[in-house]
C-alpha cells in the first residue's frame, strides 16, 4: 500500500468553496477567531500528524493487536499506540473543539471532522480511543452536574484521561428495554453496578490514567423497557486513585479493528454516579450515541478514501493487457490497469463515493455549529432537524458506501488485493463493523423512515428538500448543468410521491414501512448526494470561468459518472419500495428450511 496522503485540497475546496464555512463561522457567538488560515493550519499539523505517526502503525498495529493479561485484568495496545496518544494529546487535538471553561480551545465542529476523517484513514482502531473520549465529553458536558463536569471534564479534555460507552450486554443489543445491569443506592448518592456489558469498545487499554465508562442500568423498581434505564458515571479509578471494581474480563476476537481493545467489561458493585434524572438515561446517551453514529460514517469516509488511494496508486503502476481501444504504452510490456473501462469504473466509484461523503460530512458538522451557536432560534431548530435527519443517512449510507470502496479496491488489487502484506484486505476488514456497530444499517433506516420522516408527518424532510428544490429552481435554464438538475428534480418529485405511499400503506399494515426502509434510506442518501454534486459542479464550472485548474475538470467529471453510473440505483430502489411487505411476510416463519 502507498503511504497515506491527507486530502488537503479537497477539505479546502469543500470547507471553503462548496459550504463556505467563513460566511458562517465568524458570525456565530465565540468562533470569529475561527479564520481560513487558522483551519488551514490545523489541518496541515493534523495531515503531518496522521501521516507520518498515525498511518506507518496501521498495519502493524493490525498484526499484533491488543493483549489481554487475565492475571491482571488490564490491556496494552500495540506498539506505538502509547505515544502516539500522547503527542496527540501534547498537539491540543483532545480539545480542539471542547468547551474553553474546562480546558478546550472551543474550535467549531467544522474543523474537527476532516481531522476525524484523516484519522480513520492513517488507522481506524487507533481513532477509536479519542472518538469514544470525545463523545464521553459531550454526554457529561450535556447533562452532568455542575460537580461531575469539574470533576471529569478537564481530564477528557486534556486526554490524561478517556472514555467509552457500556451499552451493550449479551442478551441485548438494539433492544436496551431488556438490560439487567442494576444500580442499587448507597445512601451517600453514590450507587452500586453490577452487570456485564459486552463489545465495549477501548473499555480497556493503557494510554491514559482513567478510564470513564458511562454505564446504562436500572435502579430498584424502575418502569420496564427503556422508560426505565438509567446513565452512570462509573471510573475505572477513583478521585483518591483507589481502583474501583470495574474490569475488564477478556477482549472479543474480531474481523478487523483488531488494534481497538473491544472489552467484556464486568462490574461487580462497581461505585457510580448518576448522570442526568432518573429513568431518563437513554436520553443522556443518546448524546453520545449521536455522536458516535456520525463517528461511524466518518469511518465508512476515511476507509474509502484511503482504499480509493491504494487502488489509484496500484492502478497507475501495475501493468496488465493492452488498453482496448490499441496501446496507450507501446514502451511498455503491457498497459498499466487505469486504462481498462472496469477498472476506473471501480476507481470513479471509490471517488465519487468519497468525495460526496467529504461534502455531507462538512455539511453536518456546519448544522451543529449552527445548532450550538447560532444566536437566532429559528436558525438553531433548522439545524437540528436537518442532523436529525441525515444522521442515519450519515451513518448507514456513508458506510456501506465505505465498504463498498473497500471492497473495490480490494478488487482492484487482484489477487494481490487478497494477500495481507498489501494492506487492502485489512481496510476491507476494518470497514464491515461500521455497517453493523452503533445500531446496525437496518436499524438506521427504520429510525431515518419511523422517527425522522413519518413520526413528524415529513417535516424534516420538507424543510430539507425545500432546499434542494431551491436549487434546482435556480438552475433550471442553467445548460452547464442541465444534465444534474433534471434528474435531481426528478428524484425529488420521486421521493415525495414515495414517502406519501409508505405512509399511506404504513397506516394500514405497520410492516410496509419496515420493509422499506433500507432502501428508502438508501433513496434518500442518492438524492442527498445528487444534490451535493450538483453543487460541486455549480462551483466547478464557475471556478474554470475564472482560471480554475483541473481540479475543477476532475469535479464536473466525477459528477457526471455519479449521474450516469450510480444514481441510476434510485430506479431499483423506487421498484423495491413499491413492491411492499406482501413479499417479505407472507413465507412462514418454519418454512424457511426443510
Amino acid at each position: 500500500m502507498p503511504a497515506y496522503q491527507a486530502p488537503l485540497r479537497d477539505f479546502d475546496f469543500v470547507l471553503n468553496e462548496l459550504i463556505k464555512v467563513q460566511d458562517t463561522l465568524p458570525s456565530l457567538p465565540g468562533y470569529e477567531e475561527a479564520t481560513q488560515d487558522i483551519f488551514s493550519s490545523y489541518l496541515e499539523a493534523a495531515a503531518q500528524f496522521c501521516e507520518n505517526e498515525l498511518a506507518p502503525l496501521n498495519r502493524p498495529a493490525d498484526e499484533e493487536g491488543c493483549t489481554f493479561d487475565a492475571a491482571t485484568k488490564s490491556v496494552t495496545t500495540p506498539v506505538g499506540f502509547k505515544e502516539a496518544y500522547q503527542q496527540f494529546c501534547e498537539l491540543g487535538f483532545t480539545a480542539l473543539d471542547c468547551d474553553p471553561a474546562y480546558g478546550g480551545q472551543g474550535m467549531p465542529k467544522t474543523l474537527s471532522f476532516p481531522i476525524i476523517e484523516m484519522q480513520c484513514s492513517a488507522n481506524v482502531a487507533w481513532s477509536m480511543y479519542p472518538g469514544l473520549s470525545h463523545g464521553a465529553y459531550s454526554a457529561i458536558h450535556a447533562h452532568g452536574s455542575d460537580e461531575q463536569k469539574a470533576t471529569y471534564l478537564p481530564h477528557l479534555v486534556d486526554g490524561s484521561w478517556t472514555g467509552t460507552m457500556c451499552l451493550t450486554e449479551p442478551h441485548c443489543g438494539t433492544d436496551l428495554g431488556l438490560l439487567k445491569t442494576k444500580a442499587e443506592p448507597n445512601g451517600d448518592g453514590s450507587y452500586s453496578i453490577s452487570g456485564t456489558k459486552i463489545f465495549i469498545s477501548a473499555g480497556e487499554h493503557d494510554l491514559s490514567d482513567n478510564i470513564i465508562h458511562l454505564v446504562l442500568a436500572r435502579l430498584p423498581d424502575a418502569p420496564k423497557d427503556v422508560k426505565g434505564i438509567s446513565l452512570f458515571i462509573v471510573p475505572k479509578f477513583h478521585a483518591d486513585g483507589s481502583r474501583n471494581s470495574v474490569y475488564c474480563g477478556s477482549l472479543e476476537h474480531k474481523m478487523g479493528i483488531k488494534a481497538n481493545a473491544t472489552a467484556v467489561i464486568n462490574l461487580d458493585g462497581a461505585r457510580g454516579y448518576l448522570i442526568g434524572e432518573a429513568n431518563k438515561g437513554l436520553a443522556c446517551m443518546f448524546t453520545m450515541m449521536n455522536a458516535a453514529r456520525l463517528g461511524c460514517g466518518m469511518q465508512g469516509l476515511g476507509l474509502g478514501e484511503a482504499a480509493f488511494q491504494g487502488a489509484l496508486s496500484y492502478a497507475r503502476d501495475r501493468l496488465q493487457m493492452r488498453a482496448m481501444a490499441g496501446a496507450k504504452f507501446p514502451e511498455k510490456a503491457a498497459d498499466p490497469i487505469i486504462v481498462h473501462p472496469d477498472v476506473r469504473r471501480m476507481l470513479l466509484t471509490q471517488k465519487a463515493y468519497t468525495e460526496a461523503g467529504r461534502a455531507l460530512a462538512a455539511l453536518l458538522a456546519l448544522q451543529l455549529d449552527i445548532e450550538e451557536k447560532h444566536p437566532d432560534a429559528d436558525a438553531r431548530a433548522d439545524a437540528a432537524d436537518l442532523v436529525a435527519l441525515l444522521t442515519p443517512v450519515a451513518k448507514a449510507f456513508m458506510t456501506d458506501n465505505g465498504y463498498t470502496a473497500a471492497n473495490l479496491g480490494m478488487q482492484v488489487f487482484g489477487g494481490h488485493g487478497f494477500i495481507r502484506e498489501w494492506g487492502m484486505e485489512q481496510l476491507v476488514r476494518d470497514c464491515r463493523i461500521s455497517q453493523i456497530y452503533e445500531g446496525t444499517n437496518g436499524i438506521q433506516a427504520i429510525d431515518l423512515l419511523g422517527r425522522k420522516v413519518l413520526l413528524d408527518q415529513g417535516q424534516k424532510l420538507r424543510k430539507f428538500t425545500k432546499q434542494i428544490h431551491k436549487f434546482c429552481q435556480a438552475n433550471e435554464g442553467n445548460a452547464q448543468l442541465a444534465e444534474f438538475v433534471a434528474p435531481l428534480a426528478k428524484l425529488l418529485k420521486d421521493v415525495g410521491d414515495i414517502t406519501m405511499g409508505i405512509g399511506m400503506a404504513s397506516m394500514k399494515d405497520r410492516d410496509e414501512a419496515g420493509a422499506a426502509a433500507s432502501d428508502y434510506l438508501r433513496l434518500l442518501g442518492h438524492l442527498t448526494y445528487g444534490w451535493l454534486w450538483a453543487r460541486m459542479a455549480e462551483v466547478a464550472y464557475a471556478k474554470l470561468e475564472t482560471g480554475g485548474d483541473d481540479f475543477y475538470k476532475a469535479k464536473i467529471a466525477t459528477a457526471r459518472f455519479y449521474f450516469a453510473k450510480l444514481l441510476p440505483e434510485v430506479e431499483a430502489l423506487k421498484a423495491t419500495i413499491k413492491g411492499g411487505a406482501k413479499p417479505l411476510m407472507t413465507l412462514a416463519d418454519e418454512h424457511f428450511a426443510f
